[in-house]
């Protein structure tokens, strides 16, 4: 936290904890240590679901003063993640992308392409090229 690296961060959102847990080991297999990484997945209770004050930690937990890309498999972890993005405010919150990008596919190039110290603007556009 508190901008270690350079390297833009990535975080997996998901309605179920197991998807964004095996998304989050599946990338870590793949670029290592060198991006930092977060997840948060279901809600409050456990349950599928969202919770922007989970996701809000996981940002945190990823947190890098080159940005922050997140990926987010349906509508409701796309709305909380804005309402997270807004609870870390000003100027950090500027500094945080949502991607429109497949899940898996997406944060694993996203965090190919950050592992190498690509800009945030960088990442989410690669990551969004595999968009339909």
């Amino acid at each position: 936290m508190n901008g270690k690296t350079a390297n833009v961060g990535i975080v997996i959102v998901s309605h179920s904890p197991l998807v964004a847990r095996g998304i989050a080991d599946m990338v870590r297999q793949m670029v290592g240590d060198c991006v930092p990484l977060a997840w948060s997945g279901g809600n409050v209770h456990g349950e599928l679901g969202t919770d922007a004050g989970g996701i809000l930690k996981a940002i945190e937990a990823a947190w890098s003063d080159a940005g922050v890309a997140v990926f987010v498999d349906l509508g409701g972890a796309e709305t909380n993640s804005e309402m997270a993005i807004e609870m870390l405010g000003l100027p950090r919150a500027a500094l945080v992308s949502i991607c429109n990008a497949p899940l898996v596919e997406g944060a694993v190039i996203a965090a190919a392409e950050a592992s190498g110290g690509a800009s945030l603007a960088k990442v989410v556009a690669t990551a969004e090229e595999l968009s339909p």
